[in-house]
């Protein structure tokens, strides 16, 4: 059963797809949603992040059930749900659609729920390195928005 092991870089794909090809959108949405960050999220920034984010999950498929592969899982669709956690918040608090929405929250979050259930009934992670993969992956929104305000200060206006 290892197209677990790359699902997260189909998820990853299609959510991109989503963001920024149909509808897409997204960075002139983000700019909108979070001005103050808004000279953060550069065309080049985002292309980076989103193919580190492609290579990083292509890795994890590399890896499969290697135990470095379910714990890099683990920690990577934490991530990604906090992602999606975070496109529905944006969503609710704009009462706007965020690109990215549909995607976060029909793959990411039902993905990573039942990737983190089946790893810990085989055994195959511990509850130690699923609850240090859950808190690494999804303090990625923490530090996220801290390195844009930091970013956006920065930068010169243009």
């Amino acid at each position: 059963m290892n197209w677990i092991f790359w699902a997260p870089l189909a998820a990853a794909g299609l959510h991109i797809a989503e963001e920024f090809v149909y509808p897409g959108g997204f960075a002139a949405w983000y700019r909108r949603y979070k001005s103050g960050t808004a000279r953060s999220i550069t065309t080049r920034f985002l292309v980076i992040i989103n193919v580190l984010l492609l290579v990083a999950c292509y890795d994890i498929g590399a890896l499969g059930p290697q135990p470095i592969g379910v714990a890099a899982w683990l920690t990577m669709m934490a991530l990604l749900a906090a992602n999606g956690m975070w496109h529905l918040r944006a969503a609710v608090t704009t009462r706007s659609y965020s690109p990215g929405a549909v995607t976060g929250l029909s793959l990411y979050v039902p993905l990573a729920a039942y990737g983190y259930f089946r790893f810990l009934r085989d055994g195959q992670a511990s509850f130690s390195t699923a609850a240090a993969a859950l808190l690494i992956g999804a303090s990625y929104q923490l530090w996220s928005n801290a390195f844009h305000g930091r970013r956006a200060r920065l930068r010169p206006e243009s």
